[in-house]
């Protein structure tokens, strides 16, 4: 969907059944890719948010703890419905990765040392890092053409994945730094 086309479609209206269905839904298909999944039903298919509100949403919960996708959901239960919309998304989401999440733990607890289990976790584990990484390049491409962008998404990179420094410290350098980025640009262009 163009920008153009999504700035002229209304957002589609969201009740609390609605907001609960949908995160749960997220919820049970979103194993290691609920990002995913909620970006297709707030922005593609519900039109709750905007492509730009949803990338902004995220990159607000990247820095709070937690699923990523919990703190997108009261986001948008927010914006929708205010703090009972954000309640009700938040417990539509959580409802189904806490019951599994604490049957799960039980079962693994006895069962640590098998390795058919750890073999599991192991492609469990690949495939959420695939659908990460799907969603972070979905998101650059908004901002392709940003050269300031593509620098910093570089540099959080190589800290991450080449230099190998801890989450915080490059989120603490790499947000302040995007940020006078984008206040230099703007106080230099009219």
């Amino acid at each position: 969907m163009t920008a153009a086309a999504e700035a002229s479609e209304p957002p589609l209206p969201a009740s609390l059944g609605a907001l609960f269905c949908e995160f749960f839904k997220v919820s049970l298909a979103g194993f290691g890719g609920g990002v995913v999944l909620a970006h297709r039903v707030t922005v593609e298919r519900r039109r709750w948010m905007s492509e730009a509100e949803f990338a902004d949403a995220l990159t607000l919960c990247q820095f709070l703890p937690g699923p990523n996708v919990v703190g997108i959901a009261v986001c948008v239960g927010t914006k929708t419905r205010g703090a009972a919309g954000a309640l009700t998304a938040f417990f539509g989401f959580a409802v189904v990765p806490a019951a599994i999440g604490f049957a799960l733990a039980l079962i693994y607890l006895g069962q640590t040392g098998i390795p058919l289990v750890q073999n599991i976790l192991r492609g469990i584990s690949a495939a959420a890092a695939g659908l990460m990484i799907a969603t972070g390049l979905r998101l650059m491409n908004r901002h392709r053409r940003d050269p300031r962008a593509v620098a910093v998404a570089l540099l959080a990179f190589m800290g991450l994945a080449i230099a190998r420094f801890p989450l915080l410290i490059v989120l603490g350098v790499m947000a302040p730094l995007s940020v006078a980025a984008t206040l230099f640009v703007r106080k230099t262009l009219p």
